[in-house]
């Protein structure tokens, strides 16, 4: 999954998001969404989400396995 349909998203999932910050060499910062920030239903440059450490970022790619609390 690459992060563009938010119905993919939930909180606890795993994923690696590209910080504003970051765009531009694409480096990406991997975590656990705490948030899911974009309310449409997809966004081309990947959903925005808050992760549990508090770095906002777009969804770049959503790792299948999630974890469990």
């Amino acid at each position: 999954m690459d992060g563009t349909k938010r119905s993919d998203i939930k909180p606890g999932l795993r994923v690696a998001i590209v910080l504003k910050q970051d765009q531009t060499s694409g480096k990406l910062t991997e975590g656990i969404v705490k948030d899911i920030l974009t309310n449409s239903p997809n966004h081309p440059h990947g959903i925005k989400v808050r992760l549990v450490n508090g770095a906002v970022g777009r969804v770049k790619k959503v790792f299948s396995e999630g974890v469990s609390n």
